[in-house]
């Protein structure tokens, strides 16, 4: 399951929105459930479509602190599998048969790059409506927690009373988004290097 942290003034439901005005068209169907702080959209193949495979992906979107946590999860393929495989073994028996099936071939091969469709449309959304995976402007401030003076997040000490900050401060991966440890050389999400 790939996860991925946006960070922003949005929220579950503009995503789902998003998802389902993109994908519930052509040979694709999205639908929506859920409301308020968490949300799921299933896309997946229509019942009725007549060339390719079926293949199906759910999206979880969850309110966060200060943004949304976006989860996939595993893409069924099998369908699709069984598309190409079916294509294969009618290419063997008689090559030419090849041309009657260019359609399902097409839409197998479109279908297969289903989830990295899906994530950089929410990759283009979110940057539309400022979302990032920058950490928030409210969580980019560490309170001290000898005198509430609000320090820029990197400060070594606080600005007020001069106390040490350095164990409290907040660090996103450049990635996902995901929030880290200060001293965490790796996200514990994805496992990118955190610089």
């Amino acid at each position: 399951m790939r996860q991925r942290v946006y960070h922003g003034e949005i929220t579950p439901g503009d995503i789902a929105n998003a998802l389902v005005a993109e994908f519930n068209h052509g040979g694709l169907s999205a639908q929506r459930v859920g409301e308020g702080g968490k949300a799921a959209v299933q896309i997946s193949t229509h019942r009725w479509r007549e060339s390719g495979g079926k293949t199906a992906l759910t999206i979880t979107l969850q309110k966060v602190e200060d943004g949304v946590l976006v989860s996939a999860g595993q893409q069924e393929w099998m369908g699709i599998a069984a598309s190409l495989g079916k294509t294969a073994l009618s290419a063997l028996v008689n090559p030419w048969s090849i041309l009657g099936r260019l359609d399902d071939v097409a839409a197998d091969v479109n279908h297969l790059q289903l989830e990295n469709r899906i994530w950089d449309m929410i990759k283009h959304f979110t940057e539309s409506v400022g979302a990032s995976h920058e950490i928030s402007e409210r969580l980019r401030t560490v309170v001290c927690s000898y005198c509430d003076y609000a320090n820029p997040v990197g400060m070594g000490d606080c600005e007020g009373c001069g106390a040490p900050l350095g164990s409290v401060q907040p660090t996103a991966c450049k990635n996902c988004g995901f929030v880290n440890d200060i001293g965490a050389k790796f996200c514990s999400n994805c496992g990118t290097g955190i610089v």
